[in-house]
């Protein structure tokens, strides 16, 4: 057992969780397991992408096997493909871009060929990208906000890269309640897994009070909240759930 989670180091600790789903009940689940006392309150929604036309075609392509791999960028694209009942032919391989999509994408029911191993981005599925699938044609699902320019260089090493947007991600309001809470104190950490994420906690909530602890899903994540207005003091070392939640309980523990 980790000696973090058996010494409940986050005992006490109210931790805001701004996002829903079977990502927020995973992440309640394990801050339960440390002590800690989670609101779940989501911040972001998401809703089908203005060109509804796009998406709906691509989906056809790739029950068609018109594609030779699907990349899921988030967990959000798989939810679009388990909505539409999507089905992908054996012969079309697919990759996620970190470990939480492919997990979404496994438990989905999908056969998941291919999830960077050192570093769950863009950058480390383009780095990682198996040297014996050098040609063929990749569709790219992802978000309105994604920037296509790292995966395009998939074409680079003999691939068609074509990239279709699944899903835009819409603001969602908070209760009055949790952004009282938040802002006297008694949430004491707000856990923050996307940029989309944080531009949200720093406009509804910010700025936060000096105590509270924002811990990020990855330095990219850190990068982004940092450049939306927050001081970030965790940064979880793997793009994982259970990698956030101990690097707070890491910082509770050393800094309590």
């Amino acid at each position: 057992m980790n000696p973090h989670r058996a010494a409940k180091p986050l005992a006490g600790w109210r931790v805001l969780v701004p996002r829903g789903g079977s990502w927020g009940e995973s992440v309640a689940s394990t801050l339960r397991s440390y002590g800690a006392t989670p609101v779940v309150a989501p911040m972001i929604n998401f809703a089908s992408p203005h060109d509804t036309q796009g998406i709906s075609s691509a989906l056809k392509r790739i029950e068609a096997g018109d594609f030779d791999w699907v990349v899921a960028t988030t967990v959000a694209v798989v939810d679009v493909l388990v909505s539409q009942r999507v089905k992908i032919p054996s012969t079309t391989r697919v990759a996620a871009v970190g470990e939480s999509t492919g997990t979404a994408l496994t438990s989905a029911g999908y056969q998941v060929e291919f999830v960077p191993a050192m570093d769950n981005s863009p950058r480390g599925l383009l780095r990682e990208w198996p040297a014996s699938a050098r040609n063929g044609r990749v569709l790219v699902l992802q978000s309105e906000l994604s920037e296509p320019n790292v995966l395009a260089e998939l074409e680079g090493v003999g691939l068609g890269v074509e990239f279709v947007v699944a899903y835009r991600t819409v603001g969602v309001p908070v209760s009055d309640a949790v952004a009282a809470d938040v802002a006297s104190g008694r949430i004491r950490a707000v856990l923050v897994s996307s940029g989309t994420v944080a531009r949200q906690v720093q406009e509804q909530l910010g700025p936060l009070p000096e105590e509270t602890i924002v811990a990020c899903i990855g330095p990219r994540t850190a990068f982004d909240a940092r450049a939306a207005g927050l001081t970030v003091k965790v940064i979880a070392e793997d793009r994982t759930v259970d990698s956030l939640v101990e690097g707070l309980a890491i910082y509770a523990k050393q800094f309590s």
